[in-house]
């Protein structure tokens, strides 16, 4: 199979590796693509540029995978509406037969449950210009002329994120007041597992979350994490609750297609990246 992976940055490389240790033909779009590794072919051409067509190799499955340079409309709306819009009509024009399309969104377009359960039959309402941008993206590949799936990622992290463990090393990091504030993650490998795993199956349905087993309140990964490290315990209050969207997303119908995670829950995936570190 030929794959193109419009965007391969921290997920997209590792799914780029992942299908080139299978025996696939990877291409890969981003800014400075030369440094990526082989076996991924790496195309340095901007989504947005007029050149995009001429850059375009024949691909069989492509995995939109951009994001956003900055955390405002602009660049949003460029990573997550015009670029995919721009490559589906690139695609086009070039007469390419992409058997598959899936992009890469968030369950940011959910916005706040307060703590309850999401799944993909939950409807989107995004609560920022991010859910709502994204959200727009996912319409666009939806309903474009190639058969397309979306991937609702959850917080990613893994390999080289550590931002986290420095927020709870230096303490930094503390449990908000009141009730508890769902948090929802996926370790980077499982995200490009599980897209790997969404290219292959047959009769897909049209939309999937992607995050781990366990959902779980914050202040619980925190004194996870502090556990891990052999830091203080974290304090209390400090951390807004209005900075965060919280909600308990299920993987059931990711399940369902028969992935397994490597990292089931954010312990087993933070134990490792500690281990690594240390």
């Amino acid at each position: 199979m030929r794959t193109l992976i419009a965007g391969c940055g921290y997920v997209g490389t590792e799914l780029g590796l992942l299908l080139g240790r299978a025996g696939h033909s990877v291409w890969g779009i981003r800014r400075g693509a030369e440094t990526l590794p082989e076996p991924i072919r790496g195309i340095s051409v901007d989504l947005l540029a007029p050149g995009l067509a001429e850059a375009l190799p024949q691909v069989d499955r492509v995995v939109y995978a951009a994001s956003a340079d900055a955390s405002a409309p602009g660049p949003y709306r460029s990573a997550y509406v015009e670029g995919v819009v721009k490559l589906l009509d690139a695609l086009v024009g070039v007469g390419a037969s992409v058997e598959r399309f899936i992009f890469v969104s968030s369950t940011a377009v959910y916005g706040d449950a307060g703590g309850d359960w999401v799944d993909e039959d939950t409807l989107p309402a995004p609560e920022s210009f991010r859910g709502e941008l994204v959200l727009e993206g996912e319409e666009r590949a939806l309903s474009g002329p190639f058969p397309a799936l979306v991937l609702r990622l959850g917080g990613i992290y893994g390999p080289g994120r550590t931002r986290l463990l420095e927020r709870v090393r230096s303490g930094e990091a503390r449990c908000p007041e009141g009730p508890p504030i769902w948090s929802n993650r996926i370790h980077r490998d499982d995200a490009a597992g599980a897209l790997a795993h969404l290219l292959e199956i047959e009769s897909p349905e049209r939309t999937y979350i992607g995050v781990d087993d366990e959902p779980a309140p914050l202040c619980d990964v925190y004194r996870y994490l502090a556990e891990l490290l052999r830091a203080p315990a974290p304090g209390v209050g400090g951390e807004g609750r209005s900075r965060r969207a919280n909600k308990r997303c299920s993987n059931a119908r990711l399940r369902a297609t028969g992935y397994r995670f490597e990292y089931s829950s954010f312990r087993e995936g933070y134990r490792t990246m500690v281990a690594e570190t240390s």
